[in-house]
């Protein structure tokens, strides 16, 4: 298959990226490795903090690259998915590369890879290439979020000095293995020798962890045990404690478990860092998709990208409080797809209970769970289906009263169909 060139744009490589290698799911390292250590990305000359878990890892990743961010550290930031556009996954002190930057490094990493013989996913490639441009901006600190697992993910090709794993959920059961053991075991893979390691749930803690852990002869964190938080008494601010440190804080914009995972983990890096700099970055902090509440249409939307059933509960908690302090809200509208492969009946066990009327569509994509699905899952439930989901979101738009406020869900796709619906109507 033929290469683009430095010519061609950003969607033209995407692209190529989606046909070169056989499957868009590889695990494993055997391919990857040669081709990072020939792009010299393997030992970066930067600290390196790499983020795995089933929930959270977005809303971690962000807080811990803008709280170094404001202490004055350049930052490369990269996550995924993506929900709007590619630059998302890739940051430069919170700001997307441009596409041309992007190119440049995808070509890098084209060139190396065929020096190597050898081909790569689409997941692969584009990690690999954000490794290239923080190599090439000097980045002091790469703060790199875990795609799927973390054994056997392309992140991990990078040695990390300090191993996060946020939460162990039951998702991506047919790549990780079906029980909280056997995931745990995918995360720990992240860990390194001597390096520490937080992990951010007050879920008991997974025997793999604890023993790759002592294999390995870390430092082991623990939400509850080792660091606490808490929120004041009033409700306006929190507590933060670790051994040695107690800070009182403002309330994040995100979630404040997460938030606190983060902090740890800024402690744990041994980078200089003020509580100036921990308050700066947790305010700056935001993400989209994550309990994103905005105003639409002077109504009050709340974008969610939880797709499994832990996602979904701790999504519930957030609503909770937010419907405790806006006390004019009393009924909730949800958008809602998920894509097949999920675990939909759970999903909706947990969501039903708090929601007034579903509004249901398939996704536009490959795995999307057909509309029979999603009907049968929701049952006896309010339920209106339509062909899409702009369909479906301008539809609830028009018929929220001031008393409800709309909930889209299910998937990042979900979320980013009305999101580019929302962006058609503002250019028409």
């Amino acid at each position: 298959m033929a290469s683009p060139s430095f010519n061609d744009d950003l969607n033209t490589w995407l692209d190529y990226w989606s046909h070169v290698h056989v499957t868009g799911i590889d695990l494993g390292l055997e391919r990857v490795i040669p081709v990072a250590e020939a792009l010299g990305v393997v030992r970066p000359n930067a600290k390196v903090i790499t983020v795995a878990g089933t929930n959270g890892k977005g809303s971690t990743s962000t807080t811990i690259a803008s709280i170094l961010q404001a202490q004055g550290y350049q930052v490369g930031l990269y996550q995924s998915p993506h929900i709007y556009r590619f630059n998302e996954r890739v940051k430069l002190n919170a700001l997307e590369v441009d596409d041309q930057s992007l190119i440049h490094a995808f070509v890098q990493v084209d060139q190396a890879r065929r020096a190597c013989g050898l081909s790569l996913s689409f997941f692969e490639a584009t990690t690999l290439a954000a490794f290239v441009i923080f190599k090439q901006q000097a980045c002091d600190v790469w703060v790199l979020e875990v795609g799927l697992g973390g054994r056997l993910d392309v992140v991990n090709v990078v040695d990390t000095n300090v191993a996060v794993i946020t939460n162990i959920g039951l998702d991506h059961t047919d790549w990780l293995g079906d029980t909280i053991e056997k995931i745990a075991f995918e995360k720990a893979g992240i860990i390194r020798d001597g390096v520490p390691v937080v992990f951010g749930s007050q879920q008991r803690l997974p025997v793999a962890i604890a023993e790759k852990t002592k294999m390995h002869h870390a430092t082991l964190c623990v939400a509850g045990e080792d660091y606490f938080y808490q929120l004041a008494e009033d409700g306006q601010s929190w507590f933060y404690a670790s051994q040695g440190v107690t800070l009182n804080l403002p309330l994040p914009k995100l979630a404040i478990e997460n938030v606190a995972t983060a902090i740890t983990a800024v402690l744990q890096s041994e980078l200089q860092v003020t509580q100036q700099a921990i308050e700066s970055g947790l305010l700056n902090a935001k993400l989209a998709g994550r309990f994103d509440v905005r105003e639409i249409q002077s109504r009050t939307v709340i974008f969610d990208a939880g797709h499994n059933p832990h996602g979904v509960a701790f999504l519930l908690k957030q609503l909770h409080q937010y419907l405790q302090s806006n006390a004019q809200f009393t009924k909730v509208r949800a958008v809602f797809s998920m894509l097949t492969d999920k675990d939909i009946v759970s999903v909706v066990d947990l969501l039903q209970p708090a929601i007034h009327h579903w509004a249901v569509a398939p996704l536009n994509v490959p795995r999307a769970a057909p509309l029979q699905q999603l009907t049968d899952a929701l049952g006896k439930n309010q339920v209106s289906s339509f062909a899409t989901i702009a369909e479906a979101f301008e539809k609830t738009l028009s018929e929220t009263q001031a008393d409800e406020l709309i909930l889209v869900c299910g998937s990042f796709h979900t979320l980013e169909a009305v999101w580019e619906y929302l962006l058609n109507v503002d250019e028409q």
